[in-house]
């Protein structure tokens, strides 16, 4: 089973989650739900990428040559367009921005105007991932992305990497959810592969257990069989 955590606000004080064999404790706030759910919320659809302030765009009008150029937003996200003026694009996406142009050019300048707006500078929606992991950073979503690609592209596990306790922090509709995954039981084919999302935080955690053990096969010589064995069936 799959636990998460629904929250409003930042982590705080400590409680306790029991789920499975295993109990796992977390930093959480007073009126921070725990529930059962059998996947992270879905995130609804959003724009990835707006226009801004003082933002190069290359704008092409398909059949009239002389509109197509680049073009420089103001300091306020406005664009200077020829025959239309100024037109508001700050926050809208590259389409919107499109569809804003040609509605204005059609009928009046051209029949059935196609106009194509494309951002000089683009920076693809990306979800980050830290903790016991090789390379921590910022990693693209585009397309299908899942937490076993997001590991995979980060380097995979560090030495020290805690399989059981590996979280997904995610916002949708104004509530914060954290999922906590088995990415043992995942790469094993017990659970789906579940899919990451822009903006999405995932944490790997820390096994104090195997660093322990390290430091005790340090002193092998000096330990019987038995004591590594033990230590072993505890990790």
């Amino acid at each position: 089973m799959i636990f998460f955590i629904r929250h409003t606000v930042a982590l705080g004080a400590m409680f306790l989650l029991a789920g499975c064999a295993t109990d796992r404790t977390f930093g959480a706030a007073p009126d921070v739900e725990v529930t059962a759910l059998e996947e992270l919320p879905v995130p609804t659809a959003s724009l990835f990428y707006t226009i801004g302030p003082q933002e190069k765009l290359e704008i092409e009008v398909v059949g009239a040559e002389p509109l197509s150029g680049v073009f420089l937003t103001d300091e306020r996200g406005n664009l200077y367009f020829p025959l239309l003026g100024k037109l508001d694009v700050s926050g809208m996406s590259p389409s919107s921005a499109s569809s804003l142009i040609a509605e204005g050019l059609r009928g009046q300048y051209l029949r059935d105007p196609q106009v194509r707006v494309i951002p000089e500078e683009f920076t693809p929606p990306s979800a980050s991932i830290g903790g016991q992991i090789s390379k921590p950073g910022s990693y693209p979503v585009i397309g299908k992305q899942t937490l076993l690609r997001i590991v995979n592209q980060a380097g995979g596990l560090a030495e020290y990497a805690k399989l059981d306790d590996v979280l997904v922090m995610r916002t949708v509709g104004g509530q914060d959810y954290i999922g906590v995954f088995n990415v043992g039981a995942i790469q094993r084919g017990n659970y789906a592969d579940p899919a990451i999302f822009p903006d999405d935080v995932i944490m790997v955690g820390d096994s104090p257990a195997r660093r322990r053990l390290d430091n005790i096969l340090q002193f092998v010589p000096l330990l019987t069989s038995a004591s590594i064995v033990i230590d072993r069936l505890g990790r």
